[in-house]
Order: C-alpha cells, then structure tokens, then sequence
C-alpha cells in the first residue's frame, strides 16, 4: 500500500470512528481550550512530523474537542448534521482538488452545479432562467446578491458602479426587517454602503415585517431602493409576507431581496410552502445548503432573476483567463476565483433524498420542533413564538433562570441549546434541523430539558 492510500485509510477509519460514537458522546465540546493547547500546540517541526502521527493527534483532539453537531440531539442553532451521502461526496472533492472557477478547470464540476441549481430552482418553485451561485455560506449568499441589487438599481438611475465607485452615487435606501439577519448588516458594511442609511420597519410577535409600516415608509423614498425581507426567522420561524411586499416592491420600483438561509427549503413541503408564497416575484433569495439540506460546510447558495446584474456586479475579466465561449463558468457568479466544488455534496443530496426525501426531512423537523413545545408548554413553561417551521423559544421564567437552565443542559451534554433575547425576553432556542433526530432523541432531549429546568428551580404552571 502506498503512503496515500494509507493515510486515507487511516483518516477514514479515525472519520468511522468519530461517527461511530457521535450519537452517545455529550453533545458540547469537553476539553478546555487550554487542554486543546497542550494536545496541539507543539513546536512547529523542522522536519516534519510523521503524516500518520499528525492525523492521529488530530482525530485525538476531536473527542474533546469538537460539538457533535453531526450527531442528533444539537438545537442550538440551525445547523444540520451531514448527511452521510453528502460526507462522502465532499470527500471525493478533496481527492479531485478541482479549482472550480472556471469550465476549463473542472468540467465535472461545472456540469453538477448547473444541475444542482437546477433541481434548487425546481424545488423551490422559483423560475428556471434564474441565475444561481455557490458561495461560502449564508452571509456570502446575501453579500452577492446585494451587490447583484446595488448594480441593478444604480444602473437604472444611470449610474456604473462597478466603473464609477460610489462616491457621487446616487444614495440607495435600503429597507430592512427589523429583525433581519446580522449578515445583512454585514453585507451592507462590505458592499461601502453602511447600515445608518438602512431604513428598519417595525415588526409583529413572531418577528414579521409590519405591512402598514413598510407601506408607509415605501411611499417616501424617492431614488433607488432595495427591501430585504426574510424567509425563516432565526428565533420564531417566521416568515414575511412575501406575496404582498413583492407587490409592494413592484410598485415603488425597489428590488427585493429575501434571506430564505433555512425557510427556503419549506418550498420542499406542501403544508410549508403557502409560507412562500409570492418568492418566486422577488429579484433575489439566499439560502444555505449546510443547514437543512445537510450538507458539509460551507455551501451558500445565491439565486437571482437578473443575470445581467448578477454577472456584472461579480465578473472580472483577466487576459490569462480561459474563459468558456459556450459553457457556463461558475466564477461569473460569486465572488471567489479559487473554490471547491461545493454543489457536489448538494447534487449527492439532492438525488439520494429526491424529492419525498427531502420532504420527509422538512416535515419531520417541523413535527419534532412542535413536539418540543407541546412537552415544554405542558410542563408549565411559556413558548414565546407560534411553532411555525423549526424554531422554539422557552422561557423558564425569570431571565437569569432561564440562563440557568441553559447552562444546566449544556453541561448535562444529552443535548445541546443556546440561549438568545426575543422582544424583552431571556429565552432558550431549540432549533431542529438535523436529519438524524429521531423520535426517540426528541423524547430523550425533552426529559434532560425538564430535568434541568427543575434543578434550576424554574417553576412549571
């Protein structure tokens, strides 16, 4: 065997292993960053160390050191576990080291995102001639798509951003959820433009954009304008009303940007996806693959009805660039040159779920979030938002209780949840988005929470 095959061996079986014991090991990390430290942190070598004693001390660290976020029983954010097929295609894409930049690089990896947007676009009942990006993530899929908003709106006020800056530009109003996602405030920072010039419209209970409020403010803005709203509040689930803000959006001449970074894949339901209606009228929607389609980090995904806009505000040319005549580059979609070829694990998962699979993941996540909160609720606890997709909020009374019994499940390791502030309260998220919770894990996680929050001295009615 030579020294590849057996290191590959070898990281498999240390991979093997971990998955092994996922399920049973406690859910947080263990060891301290001290002790990380002292297993990691040796003198870097002159000569090197052996390959095999490196992905030994590596696979050593990982016990302790690492959340079983691919295990089942991990709510504290929306983060999905991998599912199996997706992990081992990633694996193929590091042994290919493809540069998936440009067509000539990788033809293989072309071809699969093509394919992948695709079946995205279908699922998602969004039109087929949109354009799609594979980015890093979530907040990288927002980034895009903003600047693909930025370049549209300016040009119609006969602006060249991408020649002229922004400096005399004419000013964009940016009109935010209040309870937007950080990333757009993020994106705005990136793309020069700020977040003190965003307009923020007030919100409902669930986190929902206010209607009359977005109306209102719509009718002032005079110029180019861009309305970001979202599908999936990352504490209640809620989803804006999209149909009647695309309307809205139309008729001010605004673009509209939804971040669909999990609710997106409520579209693969057909109890969930009324929650959708009218995204198909937006100019553009982020998503992220690693959260509930369950693929490896990082895979965002950036979809947009305008490829003009799109590619111009993300390609550049180069004289060394052997640019494609007719087939399709992904680097004219995103902003990186060198990448992996992240739709890979999202073709794998995509075609092994099909379509009844990916339903079936959806719903079931859903049904185990309400499972959650009927146990937490009969227990005497308050459930701060309406269950509408994978999101639970908890109180267990006062703020610092409620902190306590955060703490308490943290440390029992059975499960793992985080805490967060929702409209003036302290409250616990319990986010369901793996495809390896099952019943049984959800039954299990519920009496450790219980049990915490008894040993916390919270009070059930």
């Amino acid at each position: 065997m030579s020294e590849r095959d057996a290191l590959l061996e070898r990281a498999a079986r240390h991979a093997r292993d971990y998955l092994a014991r996922v399920n049973e090991r406690p859910v947080g990390a263990t060891d301290s960053a001290e002790a990380l430290q002292a297993r990691l942190a040796v003198p870097l070598p002159e000569a090197g160390d052996d390959p095999a004693a490196v992905l030994d001390a590596l696979a050593a660290a990982a016990a302790g050191g690492t959340v079983a976020t691919q295990g089942p029983r991990f709510f504290g954010f929306v983060v999905g576990s991998s599912l199996p097929v997706a992990t081992a295609a990633d694996w193929l894409v590091s042994a290919w080291d493809q540069n998936t930049g440009l067509y000539v690089l990788s033809p293989l990896n072309a071809v699969t995102e093509q394919i992948a947007a695709a079946w995205i676009l279908e699922l998602t009942r969004l039109p087929a001639d949109w354009t799609a990006g594979f980015v890093t993530g979530g907040s990288m899929a927002n980034f895009t798509a903003l600047a693909a908003a930025r370049r549209h709106v300016l040009e119609a006020a006969g602006w060249d951003v991408e020649q002229d800056g922004l400096t005399g530009a004419p000013p964009i109003t940016f009109v935010v959820n209040d309870e937007a996602h950080y990333s757009i405030a993020t994106s705005l920072r990136m793309l020069g433009l700020g977040m003190n010039g965003a307009v923020r419209i007030g919100t409902d209970a669930q986190g929902r954009m206010r209607m009359d409020e977005l109306q209102s403010v719509l009718k002032k803005i005079r110029g180019p304008c861009v309305v970001c709203a979202q599908a999936g509040n990352v504490n209640t689930g809620a989803f804006d009303a999209l149909e009647p803000i695309a309307a809205l959006a139309r008729e001010h001449r605004a673009w509209l940007h939804v971040d669909g970074a999990f609710g997106l894949w409520a579209a693969a339901s057909p109890e969930l996806a009324p929650l959708l209606a009218g995204i198909e009228q937006a100019d553009s929607v982020a998503t992220d693959a690693h959260k509930w389609l369950n693929v490896p980090y990082d895979c965002g995904i950036v979809l947009c009805a305008h490829a003009r806009a799109h590619r111009g505000a993300m390609t550049l040319a180069a004289a060394y660039l052997q640019e494609s005549p007719r087939e399709r580059d992904p680097r004219e979609y995103v902003p990186e040159e060198s990448r992996r070829a992240r739709a890979v694990p999202v073709y794998a998962a995509l075609r092994s779920l099909g379509r009844a699979g990916l339903r079936e993941l959806v719903e079931r996540c859903c049904r185990h979030a309400r499972r959650f909160a009927a146990g937490l609720s009969a227990a005497g606890h308050k459930v701060l938002n309406d269950v509408v997709l994978n999101q639970v909020l908890v109180s267990f009374g006062e703020p610092d209780t409620t902190r306590r019994v955060i703490a308490a499940i943290q440390r029992d390791g059975t499960c793992w949840c985080s805490g967060t502030e929702w409209q003036g309260h302290t409250a616990m998220r319990i986010s369901v988005s793996s495809w390896a919770t099952t019943d049984e894990d959800v039954e299990r996680s519920l009496d450790a929470m219980l049990t915490a929050a008894r040993s916390a001295g919270a009070s059930g009615g």
